[in-house]
């Protein structure tokens, strides 16, 4: 149980690393899209196999793919949101999904949210709302910060999938799925793309591509998927909130972006609101579609 605990820990910090290698790539020229292409590319090659051996439940892995198209567009936004805002701030916007898994549970498949439920969402909503005031965010990167949603959303949409049509396949299938779908989402904008902008300019930039694609992606992923379901849902929603704490110290360390006493309190706030949501099948059903 420890070491599985610890698991949690481990990959959701990976997955706070996702700035540090979004921010380096795309400062060097590389478009966010792309980021996000290599990004679910590596999990792709090592998935597929598996994704091909199920191939007769094809109606799931439709569902997963759609999913995970509308994850790798929405992780797009995020992307652009780090090149301009502070990563605390982004950080807080996307542990917003929570909202739009209830949302989209509820439009697609007719899941009525618990009181309690909505109670987290709301607060949630409060946490990101602290952080995103004229004081924390030039005007001008408002509609950066408002596109970044769209990841938060994506996330949602896979959850609400996951939960209502892919429990027929096992985890590793959901993730190749889900990251074939991403990169179907992805192809359109890549095929419009100068090669300029698809490719790392030197070698330290290829590292950055196998960071994100190993270091804050599979790796991690295969780690959470293993570990969520030994540790149990309400743990590892407890131990998984380490990834915005990440973020914040990304920002600080990396960055220079000063920590206020309202990114305290937004973190008190998403913590608790988790703490407060009922336990439920999805959230353990979300380790496998981390990030």
């Amino acid at each position: 149980m420890g070491l599985a605990t610890i698991g949690v820990v481990f990959a959701s910090a990976c997955f706070g690393f996702v700035p540090v290698f979004a921010r380096t790539l795309t400062d060097a020229g590389m478009a966010p899209h792309a980021v996000a292409f290599y990004r679910y590319v590596l999990a792709v090659s090592v998935m597929l196999p598996l994704v091909w051996r199920w191939r007769a439940q094809w109606r799931v892995l439709i569902w997963g793919a759609g999913a995970g198209a509308m994850m790798g567009v929405g992780w797009v936004s995020f992307v652009r949101a780090v090149e301009v805002v502070p990563v605390s701030t982004a950080g807080v916007i996307y542990m917003t999904y929570p909202v739009f898994t209830l949302l989209f549970s509820w439009l697609l498949f007719r899941e009525v949210p618990k009181p309690r439920s909505i109670l987290a969402a709301l607060v949630i909503v409060g946490a990101a709302a602290l952080v995103t005031t004229p004081s924390a965010v030039d005007p001008e990167h408002i509609p950066a910060l408002l596109m970044s949603l769209g990841a938060p959303a994506g996330f949602g949409v896979g959850i609400a999938v996951l939960v209502h049509r892919m429990v027929r396949v096992p985890p590793f299938v959901r993730i190749g799925t889900v990251s074939s779908g991403s990169v179907l989402g992805l192809l359109p904008l890549i095929l419009t793309t100068e090669p300029a902008a698809l490719f790392p300019a030197d070698g330290a930039g290829w590292l950055m591509v196998l960071g994100i694609g190993f270091v804050s992606a599979l790796i991690p992923q295969l780690i959470y998927t293993i570990s969520s379901p030994i540790v149990g849902t309400a743990r590892t929603a407890m131990a998984g909130s380490i990834e915005l704490p990440v973020m914040f110290a990304i920002g600080w360390f990396f960055y220079g972006e000063a920590l206020q006493p309202v990114h305290a309190l937004a973190l008190a706030l998403v913590v608790g609101a988790i703490l407060i949501t009922p336990t439920r099948r999805a959230r353990s059903v979300a380790a496998t579609l981390r990030k």
